[in-house]
């Protein structure tokens, strides 16, 4: 009787921790963290709730930390039971190295090797590093700014495949084991003052798009994402610009929204025929847009400062000036950073420094405007939302966790020893930081 009830309590137990698996490991594409800017492409995590604190110099709530080969500031995706990470590592020197000349270059660093272009699949559950795929090995023809990454391009999954572009060096599909499925070669990208490539893919069903805005020819093209096969394509009147597109439902019709220099364009999905566009951004767009409540949210800050709030219902042609835009801002708009949509708040910080503006973002009030993040420094990552939380990450590893409502409030500022331009993913009962060093899992 005692072995058969023992026999019992153990399969019941196998059962909860199996359920408790399938509870933490979810294939709702909600509960995982798929793309750059998460489920929702808002940088909020619906149905997550990670920890609020922890520390590298006791441990604390840091449940894994896994050294990367090379070096990226791609955020990783996170699906079931996997963490993809894109990373470009170092290869031999070369004999000859050489600096890169384009106009205006400045704060550049010297190519002076080749560099292998890999994507890593690592265990959600111990940080063990699954496999590693080199994609492509290459000589870079520029060498990017000393702050930047040959691998700032965010990977995506939709839970059966991974598709990593690496701009210049190509685009890939794989399956969740590493084997490739297609590849696909766009070109070369010439980036302004060879500053180096950053604008991740988007997916949305069937549909893979990339945005090409250089120096050159600047396009928009859309792939199947099974075949890599093109399903259309069109020119941009645009130069550089880092911003990756979103896919915003409207009216029962999806369209491809693109932040650029001259406008923001919102694409039909299914032809990439121009819907509608408004001018009023600054050069050199970084910031991705965001959407929701049947707005677009798009800011930019670099010779001027501009945030548009874009109202889609009734959008068509050149809505420039016209009451389509709801409000707009010129002042403590982001740069690097893009803002975070979390239910009725819009967040976004001061070009790249410490001060976070909240605003309602159906009105454009403040609520209550602007917030400084003392201690905060340069700040390239992008604040994510979980949990009736704020999380904020700058450059020196530090991240301010604030509450999420119309008075904020700060809960706790977190500390790794690392460089962490990266934004971070959610996914469950976890947070990941992708350093220059290591991948860290945050986990109570």
């Amino acid at each position: 009787m005692a072995k058969t009830l023992a026999c019992l309590l153990a399969t019941c137990s196998l059962v909860s921790v199996a359920a408790a698996a399938n509870d933490r490991f979810s294939a709702d594409p909600q509960r995982n963290w798929g793309q750059w800017r998460g489920p929702l492409s808002t940088g909020v995590a619906p149905h997550a709730d990670p920890p609020t604190e922890w520390n590298q110099r006791d441990g604390k709530n840091i449940r894994w930390k896994t050294a990367l080969s090379g070096v990226g500031h791609s955020t990783p995706v996170v699906w079931g039971d996997r963490v993809f990470v894109m990373a470009a590592v170092p290869g031999p020197p070369l004999e000859k190295p050489f600096h890169d000349h384009a106009p205006g270059s400045h704060d550049n660093v010297d190519v002076t090797r080749s560099y292998e272009f890999v994507v890593l699949a690592v265990g959600r559950r111990d940080g063990k590093i699954l496999w590693q795929r080199t994609l492509q090995k290459a000589v870079p023809h520029e060498g990017g700014h000393y702050t930047g990454s040959l691998a700032n391009h965010s990977p995506i999954t939709d839970g059966e495949r991974v598709y990593a572009f690496f701009g210049s060096r190509g685009l890939y599909c794989l399956d969740f084991d590493g084997e490739l499925k297609w590849k696909l070669d766009l070109g070369r990208m010439d980036t302004l003052h060879a500053h180096g490539e950053g604008a991740s893919p988007v997916l949305h069903g069937e549909t893979l798009v990339v945005n090409w805005d250089h120096e050159g020819k600047s396009f928009v093209v859309a792939l199947d994402k099974r075949t890599g096969e093109q399903r259309w394509k069109v020119d941009r009147q645009e130069i550089t610009s880092w911003a990756t597109p979103i896919v915003v439902e409207h009216e029962g019709r999806p369209q491809l929204v693109i932040s650029g220099t001259n406008r923001v364009r919102g694409y039909d999905l299914a032809t990439g025929k121009v819907l509608w566009e408004c001018g009023g951004l600054s050069a050199n767009v970084v910031a991705s847009p965001v959407a929701g409540g049947g707005m677009v949210f798009a800011g930019s800050s670099y010779d001027k400062r501009a945030l548009l709030a874009i109202k889609l219902a009734g959008a068509k042609g050149d809505i420039t000036g016209t009451q389509q835009v709801a409000w707009s801002r010129s002042r403590g708009t982001p740069y690097v950073p893009s803002p975070l949509l979390y239910d009725d708040a819009l967040y976004f910080l001061t070009h790249y420094q410490g001060i976070l503006t909240r605003v309602h973002a159906e009105s454009g009030d403040d609520r209550p405007g602007a917030i400084r993040l003392e201690g905060m420094r340069e700040i390239y990552s992008s604040p994510v939302g979980a949990g009736g939380r704020v999380y904020v990450t700058d450059r020196d590893g530090a991240t301010v966790v604030i509450t999420h409502g119309d008075i904020p409030r700060i809960i706790a500022v977190n500390q790794v020893d690392d460089t962490i331009s990266a934004s971070a993913a959610i996914a469950g009962r976890e947070l990941f930081l992708r350093g220059e060093k290591f991948l860290y899992c945050i986990a109570e």
